[in-house]
């Protein structure tokens, strides 16, 4: 599918990290470690500048339980329990069934990382399915906001503030037991990303599985049932390209998950409460930046991108 669209940008506000061909704002992100790959699933650093006084206003759309930490900005999140006003420290943010708005004063920077599914049963951490468009501190995951700000230095570079946040995770992997998620569900995460527009009947036979097994171990890991993960996976493919932030060559491909437009605009508004014309055109900075690390990550898993290598959207 051939773009013929530019995604609308903020002017007011500007990514440190470097942005697209369209202007749009990246983070710096990366993969884990080798050895925390079972558990985790990306990190990030973002890190954008606003006049004294501009107020950014946007929202998150995550198909991952993430921890992050706010090292400046006042941000405001709308959470299943009402707003909630963060500032300086580590939050878990539990996975999103829908599109959860954010505001944020002030320039900002944050860094943190997804968790990957199944980790919080493998390690024996509350229910993922209790945390759903909820935020809470970290203290909730054993794991102590001031042991992540601790980590970070602000004098040092952004890989480094990565690295000290990695071995704070190594040793709570540890002291958790160091258990393995399910590997159905790593099977089906896989295929959320390479096909999401299989059947849950396919999508078990792909995971070695019945169908009764897989909504089991899905609801539990996920914490909702696998057609919500396949659905929210082809609308969050779809945003990636409306945003810019996708292979183009996919455009096609992602379209045709869909039956038809009016299939496409019921599903997309649904999830993300505006239509994808809206979506173009509206300024969305702290969601693109989440729909690229996903996408990278993404191409990455399916041998599509190289870790480290250039990305189709740069």
């Amino acid at each position: 599918m051939q773009r013929k669209f530019r995604p609308a940008v903020d002017p007011m506000v500007k990514s440190r990290e470097g942005k697209t061909r369209d202007g749009q704002p990246m983070s710096y992100n990366r993969s884990p470690a080798a050895d925390l790959v079972p558990w985790l699933a990306r990190f990030h650093v973002s890190s954008m500048s606003m006049p004294d006084g501009h107020v950014l206003s946007c929202g998150l759309l995550n198909e991952a339980a993430t921890v992050r930490i706010f090292l400046s900005g006042e941000w405001t999140v709308h959470t299943a329990d009402g707003p909630a006003l963060l500032r300086n420290g580590a939050f878990y943010f539990g996975p999103n069934s829908r599109h959860m708005p954010v505001t944020v004063s002030g320039s900002f920077v944050s860094v943190g990382f997804a968790l990957r599914p199944g980790t919080g049963t493998a390690l024996k951490l509350p229910h993922v399915g209790d945390y759903v468009d909820r935020v809470v501190p970290t203290d909730v995951l054993n794991a102590p906001s001031a042991d992540f700000v601790a980590a970070i230095d602000p004098a040092a570079p952004p890989e480094q503030w990565l690295q000290g946040i990695e071995e704070v995770t190594r040793r709570q992997v540890k002291d958790r037991g160091g258990g393995r998620p399910d590997p159905v569900t790593a099977a089906f995460e896989a295929i959320s990303f390479s096909n999401p527009g299989l059947s849950i009947k396919e999508a078990a036979a792909g995971c070695g599985v019945d169908r009764r097994k897989l909504e089991r171990v899905i609801s539990r890991d996920f914490g909702m049932p696998p057609k919500q993960v396949l659905r929210r996976a082809r609308a969050l493919d779809m945003a990636s390209y409306l945003r810019g932030v996708a292979d183009a060559a996919e455009g096609e491909e992602m379209a045709l998950r869909y039956y038809d437009e009016s299939h496409l605009i019921h599903e997309f508004t649904n999830l993300f409460g505006i239509s994808p014309r809206q979506f173009i055109a509206r300024p969305q900075p702290i969601l693109t930046l989440s729909l690229e690390a996903r996408q990278a990550r993404r191409l990455e898993m399916l041998n599509r991108l190289t870790p480290g290598g250039i990305r189709p959207w740069e």
